[in-house]
Parts: structure tokens; C-alpha cells; sequence
């Protein structure tokens, strides 16, 4: 018998998952609790399990299917489980590891797959591993390459910490490594050697001076950055530098695709713009944006049962994997994002309430 009550309060449904660790690669027993209790206590589901991901799905017949997914990994613990409840003068909160990120999103999904009768589309939940790690290890992409057809929706919604407001879409994310080259020499007779690092100086000016896009797509507003986040450079205390390193991370609106992304950092550090520095240019690293797809009737009539609320995604997150391929998709889940991974981290049960209340609105016939 599972040690989960899917009917139970999905409060103390986020409690109970929070009370499983499941670092990154150590999903295994939070998997088994999920697929049991998805077996158990569900009836009319699809359930196959897939390494440490858990997925189930209705097949009847029904106009539209929503798929709603979540990871069930966390970063490590940080003497912050078991969960805790307290109620002071900040409300009434759950403390725990995952509590935002993202065991309360799960513990909603689960609830409603057990306790909705009459759906109004098909559902697919797809609870996955190892979100929180390198991209190479993460259970959705694993599914894709492995089962594709279980990633086939007309909307998906990924229960991402958002404060419980739709965050539709997410930007892209771009990072280059730029480098200089110069001469080496002894700093007290600098003039012999030829400073790297200061040459440097009108890429950051022109980092600076950088204004950055804002672009409204349905209604949501992505606003562009281009920062540096590293810089490296130097030999010794006595020694002018022959070479130096800088790495710019690039957040771009989901209009772009990757490659238009590195066409436009290449022209911000041209070296016309640069006043004739040449700077070696690499690409480290890349993931697409997501459009939020907020037309599409599946993904509007979700926006309809949330009061006609949302707002853009800041950030990357797996809805990108959805929408390329061509599932409009959201982040919708309690719990405020700049409290995930946090040693305190936790989560208004008042939204957690909400999340559930609003989405057993949209998924109910």
C-alpha cells in the first residue's frame, strides 16, 4: 500500500513528498511511492514507469489533452526535511526541501488525477528525474528520445514555482566566452608587455551602455539581458597578463531562436563596435526560448480559469522542451521562485489551495 493519500489534503500531500529526499540521481524511492499510489489510487490510467520517471494517462476520446508535469528531484538537503508547519506573522507556511521547487506543484497534480470524475480533456502526467542537474541527465529528455508519443498535448503545464500566477513562455539563454590576447612582461616595466585584461575595457563599456529589448508576445513582455557574469585573467602580482577570459550569459526573448541570439551578441562585440578590438569569440553554451502560445484555445481557456492573470517566464525553464515541440506551454505552481533552494525555503498553503482550486476548475467537464 502506497504511503501516499492522493485524496488526502494536497497540503499534507506536498508535506508527505517533502518527507521522501530525492536528491538528484536518488529519485528512486520517491518514484516507486508516486507509481504505486498512481496505480492504487487512480482509475482509468495509463501507468509505465521509465528509469526513475512515473507517467500516467487517460485515452478517452476526450476534444483536447493537457499534460501536466513536474520533476521530483531536489538540490541537496539542507537540514531542512522532514517539513515543518508554522503560522505567524508571515501566515501560514510549509518549510521544507522542495516545498517550492517543486513538491507542492507535484502534490497538486497528483490530488487532481485522483480526485477529478469527469474530466474535460485528456490528461498525461509526466513526473520526472534529475531536473535540477546538467541537461544531459534530465528525465524529460530522456521520455522525448525514449517515448515520444507520451509528450504529444495541445497544452502543458509545468508546475514550476510562480507565486501561483501563469508564467507563460520562458527566454532563451546564451553564453560566450570572449578573449583577449597580449603580451607578457614584469609589471615594473610595463610599458614592455601588453595588458590583456586592460583590453577588456570597451567590452565592458559597451556592456554598460547596453539597452536592452523588451518585446510583448500575447500579451506577455520578455525583457532581453546581456551581462557579464566572469572574468578571468593574470599570471602572478608581478606579471602584466598575456591573456584573459570573460564569460557573457545573454537572456533573449523567445522571438529569437538560438542562432539569431549568437548573430546579435557577434554584433554587439564587432570589433567595429569595439573601436577595432578583435576579441576571440566561443559559444559554451545554448538553450532555446519558449513562446508562450497563449492562443492556442486549450491555453486560453486556462488563462480564462485563472482570472485572465499571467505574465512572462524570466528565466529558462523545461517548457522550453514543450514548445519546440509545439506544445504551447506555461509554469504555473505555488510557491515564490526566489525562495527555491533555498535553507528556508517554503510555501503559503494558501497557494497551494489555490493552484489546486484553479486548475480542478480548468480540468473538470
Amino acid at each position: 500500500m502506497s504511503i501516499l493519500d492522493l485524496h488526502a489534503n494536497p497540503i499534507d500531500l506536498t508535506a508527505a513528498l517533502v518527507d521522501i529526499p530525492s536528491v538528484s540521481h536518488d529519485e528512486a524511492v520517491i518514484a516507486d511511492v508516486v507509481e504505486s499510489a498512481l496505480r492504487e489510487q487512480t482509475s482509468g490510467f495509463e501507468v509505465i514507469r521509465n528509469g526513475n520517471a512515473v507517467l500516467a494517462r487517460t485515452n478517452r476520446g476526450l476534444p483536447s489533452r493537457v499534460m501536466l508535469a513536474g520533476h521530483l528531484d531536489t538540490v541537496p538537503i539542507a537540514d531542512n526535511v522532514p517539513s515543518r508547519r508554522t503560522n505567524d506573522e508571515r501566515g501560514d507556511l510549509l518549510h521544507g526541501c522542495g516545498t517550492v521547487d517543486m513538491k507542492s506543484g507535484d502534490a497538486v497534480f497528483l490530488h487532481l488525477a485522483a480526485t477529478i470524475p469527469d474530466l474535460a480533456h485528456d490528461l498525461t502526467l509526466v513526473f520526472y528525474d534529475c531536473e535540477e542537474i546538467a541537461a544531459q541527465y534530465n528525465g524529460l529528455g530522456r521520455i522525448e528520445r525514449e517515448l515520444p508519443e507520451w509528450l504529444q498535448a495541445d497544452v502543458a503545464i509545468l508546475g514550476e514555482p510562480t507565486g501561483g500566477l501563469i508564467e507563460a513562455g520562458c527566454q532563451g539563454t546564451l553564453r560566450v566566452r570572449l578573449s583577449t590576447s597580449g603580451v607578457r612582461a614584469h609589471s615594473a616595466r610595463s610599458w614592455l608587455g601588453d595588458n590583456a585584461i586592460h583590453k577588456f575595457a570597451p567590452v565592458l563599456e559597451r556592456l554598460s551602455s547596453y539597452e536592452a529589448r523588451s518585446v510583448d508576445i500575447d500579451g506577455c513582455v520578455y525583457r532581453e539581458g546581456l551581462s557579464a557574469v566572469r572574468i578571468s585573467g593574470g599570471v602572478a602580482g608581478n606579471v602584466v597578463p598575456d591573456a584573459a577570459e570573460m564569460d557573457v550569459n545573454f537572456r533573449f526573448a523567445p522571438d529569437r531562436s538560438v542562432d539569431e541570439a549568437i548573430a546579435h551578441v557577434r554584433e554587439v562585440f564587432d570589433s567595429r563596435a569595439l573601436g577595432g578590438l578583435e576579441v576571440g569569440f566561443e559559444v559554451t553554451d545554448s538553450s532555446p526560448g519558449a513562446l508562450p502560445g497563449l492562443a492556442h484555445p486549450a491555453a486560453a481557456a486556462l488563462i480564462d480559469a485563472a482570472g485572465g492573470q499571467f505574465r512572462a517566464k524570466y528565466g529558462w525553464t523545461d517548457v522550453s522542451r514543450f514548445s519546440a515541440l509545439g506544445i504551447p506551454a506555461v509554469n504555473y505552481g505555488p510557491g515564490d521562485p526566489n525562495l527555491a533552494h533555498k535553507r528556508d525555503e517554503h510555501v503559503p498553503v494558501a497557494q497551494i489551495a489555490d493552484v489546486a482550486r484553479v486548475l480542478r476548475g480548468y480540468l473538470s467537464a
